[in-house]
């Protein structure tokens, strides 16, 4: 069953192919769905992709809101979802894509060496943009791509620094780096321990996604998306179809 499950979504994923929910048909609960999960990355690792590191998912409040889930949950980063800090992301290849404001953290010694301002591309592969826990568990928590801005020190005021996401120079979200769990630095702690309890040890150069510090939104052909964090600067990409 996990295998068939994680062709299922493998192949949403490829063709850019909503399916409907899996998880209750399935009878998956969390544990299983992080099988479901592992076994959909490492097809992504079968066809090159190596792994880059670890993302952390519901962690604001306004993220469990707008999905209507309630547990702090992560999934697995690749190369292959990386766009460069400026660069442009091909919404031929996503469903419905959304964009949210993050805070990245560069792993060394499985402890932060720098912080960046950074943003996630979110795409479910569920019918909707609907899903259970177990099912966003195993869509590897919708994990689709990631922009990050440059490195620097870990500034002082780290867990309450404003954040802005712009959409083609409008300012569409605002949010503090505190919605991540009070401190993103605890959405770090809580990646090296969840991943850990899963065998997934970070490594150096890794990176670890805090979670996002608004509401997601989502992308229209075009768009040009900014995430603008306090002390830490900006983080870009555009939209293209």
């Amino acid at each position: 069953m996990i295998s068939e499950l994680a062709d299922r979504l493998d192949r949403a994923a490829l063709t850019a192919t909503a399916i409907p929910r899996l998880a209750a048909a399935a009878g998956l609960d969390p544990p299983a769905a992080y099988d479901v999960q592992r076994a959909l990355v490492e097809r992504r690792l079968a066809r090159g992709e190596r792994l880059a590191g670890v993302k952390m998912g519901l962690t604001s409040r306004a993220k469990m809101a707008q999905v209507g889930v309630d547990e702090v949950i992560w999934g697995h980063l690749t190369d292959g979802m990386r766009i460069a800090d400026g660069g442009v992301l091909d919404l031929t290849r996503q469903i419905h894509a959304r964009a949210e404001p993050e805070v990245a953290f560069l792993v060394t010694h499985s402890a932060v060496e720098a912080v960046a301002p950074a943003l996630e591309v979110i795409d479910s592969r569920f019918e909707g943009f609907d899903f259970s826990l177990p099912d966003v568990i195993a869509d590897n928590t919708s994990a689709s791509g990631f922009v990050v801005g440059p490195w620097r020190p870990v500034p002082e005021g780290l867990g309450n620094l404003g954040v802005l996401l712009e959409v083609n120079g409008r300012v569409v979200q605002t949010g503090s780096t505190a919605a991540i769990l009070g401190d993103p630095r605890r959405a770090f702690d809580a990646a090296v321990r969840l991943a850990g309890g899963r065998g997934v040890e970070l490594r150096d150069g890794w990176i670890v996604l805090a979670g996002a510090a608004t509401a997601a939104v989502p992308l229209n052909p075009g768009d040009h998306v900014r995430a603008v964090v306090e002390k830490l600067g900006t983080a870009s990409f555009k939209a293209a179809k």
